[in-house]
C-alpha cells in the first residue's frame, strides 16, 4: 500500500467539512489505524484507508475524534480552540497554530 503524504500537521487548526466542527490535530497516522468494525460503524462516507487520518481535539467538547483527511479543511476562524486536554498536548499558540509540547503531560 502506498501512503499519501499528509496535508495537515500536528498543531494545525482544522474544520470538519461534513459536521462543521473545529479542532486541533494532535497526531497523524499515514493511513487508517482502526479496526474494520470501527470503520464499518463510524466511517459512513467510506473515506480511503490508505490516505492520512488524524486524531483531533474537538473545540468546545471533551472528546477526541479520528478523522480521514478528505473530510478536513484548514480552519478560517481566527479564534482559539477550547478543549480540556489542550494543555496536555500543546504549550500555546504561535502564528495561528498550536506548539506541540516536548513531552505529553500525563
Amino acid at each position: 500500500m502506498q501512503e499519501a503524504e499528509a496535508h495537515y500537521t500536528v498543531g494545525e487548526v482544522i474544520c470538519h467539512q461534513r459536521f462543521g466542527y473545529r479542532g486541533v490535530i494532535v497526531d497523524v497516522d499515514p493511513h487508517f489505524q482502526g479496526t474494520d468494525e470501527w470503520y464499518e460503524t463510524m466511517a459512513k462516507s467510506t473515506p480511503p484507508k490508505d490516505a492520512p487520518w488524524y486524531h483531533v481535539l474537538v473545540h468546545d467538547a471533551s472528546h477526541m475524534t479520528y478523522v480521514a483527511e478528505r473530510n478536513l479543511t484548514r480552519d478560517s476562524v481566527d479564534a482559539p480552540i477550547r478543549h480540556p486536554l489542550l494543555r496536555m498536548f500543546f504549550d500555546g499558540q504561535r502564528d495561528g497554530r498550536y506548539v506541540k509540547r516536548d513531552t505529553v503531560l500525563q
